[in-house]
């Protein structure tokens, strides 16, 4: 069965072209969406700046939480087709798309926590004999118009991180999603507009082209850019948006794990493999590099090698999966070749290292790659995992911070000692201790930094970069 859906823009008749959408597992076809040409994306920023110009017109707080609640129950309802329609769009496994689905629920939740809990401040006043007679407070309102361009890897709940803050904030949104992954968040869409949203409020597009996106995100109509992507492209963007516009960009890393002497390899490895091998690797934290003392470093590497032997590679849509395949074959080819690189170079392949299939690869150890191996510098985004040896911690903690990416990063110790030394030195916005390095709930903040990303994630965090705070200063004799 195959879906198909319109452009989702009021007011939009002719799609520029129909893009089909396909499984990257096996190719199949299983939805088409009709593509926005500028003209529009055009019509689409022209609804959102006026809606949100027409201050009358703003939804009240109340009416954002009857249709978030309610958005809520339609999710609750849909949450097994929610989660075996993304398993089959993403090729996230199903157990995993699973827990995606019910991570988007909260995420809705969270909005309404939000909107419920976040408030202006007091500002105190007659404490100098200039500020007598008046007292100074702040209220939130909406920023502007949102643009959210987001991911393919999480095709539901990254979404709902970039949709869901915009409409508890009050904002107009427009979002893009991977043309790879469109189906999921045209659904949510749906779902939004049944629990009672207006279609202006907010409206997706599969734009046809680049240019056409691009012309979209600088319009000088849009107030807040919230992108999940690429650095090269989120940089670029950013460097192009409009004056006053605010951003906030989520891009990805190459997150390093440092397991010291004494850690509890017996529980570590379970959960490095996972944090690992994970939706085939394609998260943006996902673990990629692990410095090991040099005690241990080949005990690590080929604990982790077995697990991953053991993980089961292929259909998404069963239950018993756990890896599936990567979003596209290109894909499969170039993290084999960065593999082979690193065997060409000296490192050996303790698991893994062929492709199962044209879309499918499976889960990789790779023990001591060179330290200017691709695999040890650039983000896989695949199913491999480097070990390395050291002597000392510092000098692993240097060859964490080496590169210019910084997001979450992780250490394994039983020593209070070690822990917070590495707390204390690793470039990392988030350490997780005794955790996988792709440890994550939806409240709290999630952000890159360095050529990682700009902003802080997290349904609150977002909400409030998506709000002004507004003062007024009343002067009355009787205050």
């Amino acid at each position: 069965m195959t879906e198909h859906y319109p452009l989702m823009v009021p007011g939009a008749k002719a799609a520029a072209r129909i893009v089909k959408v396909t499984a990257p597992f096996d190719g199949k076809e299983i939805g088409s969406v009709e593509t926005a040409d500028e003209a529009v994306a055009d019509i689409a920023l022209d609804t959102a700046y006026k809606l949100y110009r027409d201050r009358d017109a703003w939804l009240p707080a109340w009416k954002r939480v009857d249709i978030l609640e309610r958005t809520v129950e339609l999710m609750t309802e849909r949450r097994d087709y929610l989660a075996v329609e993304a398993a089959r769009e993403g090729g996230k496994p199903l157990i995993d798309s699973q827990h995606e689905v019910s991570r988007a629920i909260d995420g809705i939740k969270l909005c309404i926590e939000g909107i419920r809990t976040q408030h202006g401040t007091e500002v105190p006043m007659g404490i100098t004999r200039s500020s007598v007679s008046r007292a100074a407070f702040t209220k939130l309102e909406p920023i502007g118009v949102v643009v959210a361009v987001s991911a393919f890897n999480h095709p539901l709940n990254l979404i709902v991180h970039q949709v869901g803050p915009a409409v508890a904030a009050g904002c107009p949104v427009l979002v893009k999603p991977a043309e790879n992954t469109p189906l999921s968040c045209l659904r949510f869409v749906k779902i939004l507009r049944e629990a009672g949203l207006p279609d202006a409020w907010c409206q997706p597009l599969v734009t046809a082209n680049r240019a056409t996106a691009e012309k979209m995100v600088t319009d000088r109509r849009v107030g807040f850019f919230s992108f999940i992507g690429s650095a090269g492209v989120g940089w670029s963007l950013r460097s192009k948006l409009a004056p006053g516009a605010r951003c906030a960009l989520e891009h990805g890393g190459v997150a390093p794990v440092i397991i010291a002497e004494d850690a509890d390899l017996k529980a570590a490895l379970p959960k490095i493999a996972k944090g690992g091998f994970y939706h085939a690797g394609q998260v943006c934290v996902s673990v990629q590099r692990v410095f090991a003392h040099e005690s241990i470093a080949k005990q690590v590497a080929d604990g982790i090698a077995e697990l991953g032997k053991k993980m089961k590679v292929g259909d998404p849509t069963l239950p018993d999966t756990e890896i599936g395949p990567l979003i596209r074959p290109a894909e499969v080819e170039r993290i084999h070749a960065w593999v082979e690189e690193a065997a060409k170079s000296g490192a050996t392949i303790l698991s893994g290292g062929k492709p199962i299939s044209p879309s499918c690869y499976p889960a990789t150890t790779v023990y001591d790659p060179p330290k200017d191996a691709k695999l040890s510098v650039m983000e896989v985004f695949g199913p491999v995992i480097c070990v390395y040896p050291y002597k000392s911690i510092d000098d692993a903690l240097a060859r964490a911070n080496s590169l210019d990416v910084a997001f979450q990063a992780a250490v394994f110790t039983r020593s209070l000692d070690t822990a917070l030394r590495a707390y204390k030195r690793l470039d990392a916005s988030a350490v997780m201790v005794n955790d996988h390095t792709a440890f994550r709930v939806d409240w709290m903040p999630f952000a890159g930094l360095r050529h990682s990303g700009h902003g802080v994630g997290g349904i609150h965090h977002t909400m409030r970069e998506m709000q002004i705070e507004k003062m007024m200063v009343l002067n009355s004799a009787e205050l």
